[in-house]
């Protein structure tokens, strides 16, 4: 995310741990601005010109104007109130004020408080809505939970074939059909999970963009749906954001949350691009709890969301 970071360190280990992939998957976000900010903190004192680099660095790192500003606005407070003078003092103070800043966002998916706990998946085409399902019923199963899949993405039989795929390997029942309702789909999930006594339903959903109004509408039908088969659900509304998007997961957010009541984000992809300032403008413009992001292809690579291994990474400290 920021340029002044050093260069990512190749995991030793056979088996990396999860800190050593989150490290590894922020590699593109805190390395492709090292030149020529790489020294910014390493200089002899706090200046003008040292401030003006940091706003450009948290700006093209996709920050936001908005967090940009309440970041410069909180450290330029704290240079006089508590008279730093240093870099290294500057930089210890953003990593406080980026956790506090990214703090809201840190809440943990409980999916104990229902049975069956209904989680409805959105996003756009690509976004990795269904290998995101895939992965949290893995992630679930570590949990000793028992779940079921609804294909209700009915418009791409390469999303259910991918889906059955994701069973397979989970262990787990999909309940899908060859074309039809999605709506109905999920009901009948719904229906039979409770059957089955099941703990968890991952409820997939077609790609759509904001723009297309008819298809947010139909997603819309899908909830009304959910609701009409459990009054108490969805319990979860997940939006998958693919992180290479940057600022335009902020309005992603803002279209779906209206169309259909965001609760929590997966933060997908970030290993594949220098955007993860994105989650700052989220904290600012659109604050929704960012459950789970995903930094590898690997059915390990999602886990929950938790800031201050989140900023350990991208500054590498201890967290």
């Amino acid at each position: 995310m920021f340029g002044f970071l050093k260069k990512d360190t190749p995991a030793e280990a056979q088996k990396p741990s999860w800190t050593d992939r989150l490290k590894a998957g922020l590699a593109k976000t805190r390395t492709a601005l090292n030149t020529p900010l790489g020294e910014l903190f390493s200089r002899a004192r706090i200046d003008d010109e040292l401030l003006e680099e940091l706003e450009a660095t948290l700006l093209m790192a996709d920050c936001g104007i908005d967090a940009t500003q309440w970041l410069l606005d909180e450290l330029k407070a704290q240079v006089k109130r508590e008279k730093l003078e240093t870099p290294a003092q500057l930089r210890q103070a953003l990593v406080l004020l980026l956790e506090r800043l990214l703090a809201p966002l840190e809440e943990p998916l409980d999916v104990s408080t229902h049975k069956p706990f209904v989680v409805m998946i959105a996003g756009v085409n690509g976004a990795g809505k269904t290998t995101s399902i895939g992965k949290l019923a893995h992630h679930f199963h570590d949990d000793g939970r028992r779940v079921l899949f609804a294909a209700g993405d009915t418009f791409r039989a390469a999303a259910r074939e991918q889906l059955m795929e994701w069973g397979r390997r989970n262990d787990v029942t999909v309940v899908s059909q060859e074309s039809g309702d999605p709506a109905a789909v999920v009901f009948d999930a719904i229906t039979a999970a409770r059957a089955r006594d099941v703990d968890v339903v991952l409820a997939d959903t077609a790609g759509r963009l904001p723009t297309q109004l008819h298809l947010m509408e139909e997603i819309a039908k899908v909830r009304r749906v959910i609701q009409k088969a459990d009054p108490s659900g969805p319990h979860e509304v997940l939006l998958v954001l693919d992180a290479n998007i940057g600022q335009n997961a902020v309005q992603q957010v803002k279209a779906f949350d209206k169309a259909i009541g965001v609760t929590g984000l997966i933060v997908t992809k970030l290993d594949g691009t220098a955007k993860g300032g994105v989650l700052a403008a989220i904290a600012r413009q659109c604050p929704k709890p960012v459950r789970y992001i995903g930094v590898g292809e690997g059915i390990e690579d999602l886990q929950p969301f938790r800031v201050k291994e989140f900023v350990a990474a991208l500054f590498e400290t201890s967290s």
